[in-house]
């Protein structure tokens, strides 16, 4: 009968853990989904009250409010002045969603990191872990917009692990097949977290972070990292990279 009793009572316990740790999460996105943003570009439209609009990735804002980090290989190459074209983050949720211009203060090319300024107004911003890095096997989670704007503004969020900590550069099997920007990341190395959920495209600048304080650890990266570690697959994979936040605290100290 004890050992009935027992079973019973660690069966409560763990159903109940389970919920809490559910909760957690739940809270954790709650309190940040106000900070992630869409990237993309905005131009009026004769005719129309709407604007156009070109989504590119994911961004969060972080420091006083109005700084915003994303991808560089999020920004477009130029803008079309001519026709009144901006860059801007989005924000809100569903159709409710609404755009604010911003500009571009400092580029990380290296590290494929972007800053960029909200030019009016400010929004709440999501705190940073700091620069070490946090082991792996850490629960991770990461919240942006994967299939951008197609259905609204409307924020999708995935939990994982860090699955590894691994160079952004893996040798190719063959000299021959080593590309030029290969061989310029292996005069400059450094390393990046392997995760075990899937990012996709649209979800290039999402803010990484811990699934229990909500504080960054890095920032997705669906383009560069892949592009380099993944070029000797026949088909790629579904493993997702992060920059680490060290390179964040980095581009927010530069001047």
């Amino acid at each position: 009968m004890k050992s009935w009793l027992g079973i019973a009572f660690y069966t409560v316990l763990v159903v109940f853990s389970s919920l809490g740790n559910a909760a957690e999460l739940a809270d954790v996105i709650d309190g940040l989904r106000p900070s992630v943003v869409g990237i993309g570009t905005v131009r009026p439209v004769r005719g129309s009250h709407k604007p156009a609009i070109d989504f590119r990735g994911t961004g969060f804002v972080v420091g006083n409010g109005r700084q915003v980090i994303t991808n560089y290989h999020v920004l477009p190459e130029k803008l079309d002045r001519e026709n009144k074209e901006s860059l801007a983050i989005f924000v809100g949720r569903g159709k409710s969603g609404r755009a604010m211009v911003v500009k571009v203060l400092r580029k990380d090319r290296d590290h494929d990191l972007a800053l960029l300024e909200i030019i009016d107004g400010s929004l709440p911003a999501m705190r940073l872990g700091d620069a070490a890095f946090i082991r792996e096997g850490s629960d991770i989670a990461f919240t942006g917009f994967p299939i951008g704007m197609v259905l609204g503004l409307y924020p999708v969020t995935h939990k994982g692990i860090i699955s590894a900590i691994t160079p952004i550069v893996i040798p190719s099997a063959s000299s021959r097949s080593i590309t030029a920007a290969q061989m310029k990341r292996m005069r400059n190395p450094f390393d990046v977290y392997q995760l075990d959920a899937t990012a996709y495209p649209g979800n290039s600048g999402s803010p990484v972070y811990d699934r229990h304080t909500g504080q960054v650890v890095g920032v997705i990266n669906s383009v560069f990292v892949k592009g380099a570690k993944e070029t000797v697959l026949e088909k790629p994979s579904g493993i997702s990279y992060a920059i680490p936040v060290r390179y964040v605290h980095d581009l927010l100290k530069s001047r």
